[in-house]
């Protein structure tokens, strides 16, 4: 899965802040994530993060 710094991943199932979108901060064999609605950083491993994931919204950025 093609998962980069930056992307916004829509997960199955939401944090206890009721909100089911966070931003990668980190990509290895450890996701670090940040949920955007109360700001709180968790690490999961890849494997629980990348069966857990329902959508990744990427800014595609162009280069002019």
């Amino acid at each position: 899965m093609d998962i980069r710094v930056g992307d916004v991943l829509q997960m199955k199932k939401p944090h206890p802040c009721s909100c089911n979108l966070f931003n990668v901060l980190r990509v290895g064999m450890d996701f670090k994530l940040e949920c955007q609605k109360c700001g709180r950083q968790l690490m999961i491993p890849r494997s629980k993060a990348e069966k857990n994931i329902r959508k990744v919204i990427r800014e595609d950025t162009k280069v002019e």
